[in-house]
C-alpha cells in the first residue's frame, strides 16, 4: 500500500514506529487521530506530512456543523490544530493552505460541497505527490554514475512521501535504469529512520546497502569509499539553506571538505520563498527523553539531561544541487529556486 491513502471516509497510514519488525496499518477516522499520528511520528517526512495535513482537514470537516458560518469557524480550529503538530516541515502548512483555498472556493455552494472539495483536494495532492517524486527521481538519477557509492541520511523514501520518495526516489530511479549502486545508510539517531526505514525500503527494492552509524561517514569519505551524498529536506529557504533531519549539516560539511557532491532532493512545495535564510526556519525541539531511551529501554543514567533538536540547518554553500520535479537547480539558488517554484505554480 501507499504510505497514506484514503479508504472511503477514513485515512489509512503505515505506522512507521513499528517498522521493520512489524508492518502495521493505522486507521484514522478523525482529524484528532491523524494529528496524534503526526506528533507520534507514525507518519513523517515532509511530502507525506503535506498530504496528511490535507487529509486531516477533510476528516475534520466530517463532524463540523452543517451551518456555513459554524462550519468555517470549526475548520479554522482544525487548521490551527494541524499546524501545531510539527513546526519545521513547510509541506504540512502547504497542505493546510491548499485545503483552506479549496474550502473558500466551495463553501459558497454549501457545506456538503465543501466537504467533498476537501476530500478531492487531499486525493489530488496524494496523486500529484507520486508523479512529482518520480520526476525528481528521473532528474536526479542522471547525477549518479554507474557504480556510485552514495550516502544518505534519515529516510527520504516512499515512507516519507505518498510513494516513490525524494532522495531515495533518485536512488530507486537510478537502480531502475540499470545503474549498479551501493547505498551507505546512516542509522540516524535517535529514531533510527535510516537503519529502520531506509534499510527496509532498500531491502524491498533489492538495492545493495550497508548501514553505518552517523559518526562513521567521515571515516568512509576519507578512505574514498563514498562518491556522493543525497538527502531530502523539510524546508528550503529562498537562498538555498536547507533544514533537514539532525545530522545533515555534519554530512554536508564533511562532503565539502572531501570534495564530494552533496545533493538535496525535494519537491518545490518544500521551498519556502517567504523565508530568506535558514536562520528564520523554526527548528522543532522534541522530548529529550527520546534521546535518553529507545524502544522503551533506558540508554542513559538516571538524571541525565539531553537536548533533542530534530532538525539542523545546512547553508546553501555546502549544497551542490537541489533536485526538484522541475529539474536540477544550481547556485545561485535565489534565482533558480524562485524560477522552479514559479514554473510549478504555472503548471498547477
Amino acid at each position: 500500500m501507499r504510505t497514506i491513502e484514503r479508504a472511503d471516509s477514513v485515512v489509512r497510514l503505515v505506522d512507521q514506529t513499528r517498522l521493520p519488525q512489524e508492518f502495521v496499518v493505522v486507521t484514522c477516522s478523525t482529524s484528532e487521530e491523524l494529528c496524534t499520528a503526526i506528533c507520534a511520528m507514525q507518519i513523517r517526512g515532509a511530502p507525506a506530512l503535506g498530504v496528511a495535513a490535507a487529509y486531516a482537514m477533510a476528516l475534520g470537516a466530517q463532524n463540523a456543523p452543517d451551518q456555513p458560518a459554524q462550519f468555517a469557524a470549526r475548520m479554522s480550529e482544525v487548521a490551527a490544530a494541524v499546524r501545531a503538530t510539527r513546526p519545521t516541515a513547510v509541506n504540512l502548512f502547504w497542505g493546510v493552505d491548499r485545503a483552506l483555498n479549496a474550502l473558500d472556493r466551495a463553501l459558497p455552494d454549501g457545506v456538503p460541497t465543501a466537504r467533498a472539495a476537501l476530500w478531492e483536494t487531499a486525493d489530488r495532492l496524494a496523486e500529484a505527490d507520486v508523479i512529482v517524486n518520480q520526476r525528481i527521481g528521473t532528474h536526479g538519477a542522471a547525477l549518479l554514475a554507474d557504480g556510485c557509492r552514495v550516502l544518505t541520511h534519515c529516510n527520504a523514501g516512499a515512507l516519507a512521501t505518498v510513494d516513490w520518495g525524494t532522495a531515495l526516489g533518485v536512488i530507486r530511479s537510478a537502480h531502475a535504469a540499470g545503474k549498479q549502486l551501493h547505498v551507505y545508510v546512516d542509522e540516524t539517531r535517535p529514531f533510527l529512520q535510516g537503519s529502520r526505514l531506509t534499510a527496509w525500503e532498500l531491502a524491498q527494492e533489492q538495492i545493495p546497502y550497508t548501514v553505518i552509524t552517523d559518526s562513521m561517514a567521515g571515516y568512509l569519505m576519507a578512505r574514498g569509499e563514498i562518491d556522493a551524498c543525497i538527502v531530502g529536506a523539510d524546508r528550503i529557504a529562498a537562498c538555498g539553506d536547507v533544514a533537514n533531519k539532525i545530522g545533515t549539516y555534519s554530512i554536508a560539511v564533511l562532503a565539502y571538505v572531501h570534495g564530494l557532491p552533496f545533493y538535496v532532493a525535494a519537491p518545490t512545495s518544500t521551498v519556502d520563498l517567504h523565508i530568506e535564510s535558514g536562520g528564520e526556519i523554526p527548528i522543532e525541539e522534541r522530548d529529550p527523553e527520546e534521546v535518553l531511551a529507545y524502544g522503551g529501554v533506558r540508554t542513559a543514567p538516571a538524571g541525565a539531561q539531553a537536548r533533542h533538536p530534530a532538525f539542523d540547518l545546512t547553508p546553501a554553500r555546502y549544497v551542490s544541487a537541489i533536485i526538484t520535479e522541475c529539474g536540477v537547480m544550481r547556485p545561485p539558488y535565489e534565482f533558480s529556486l524562485r524560477a522552479a517554484v514559479c514554473a510549478d505554480s504555472t503548471a498547477a
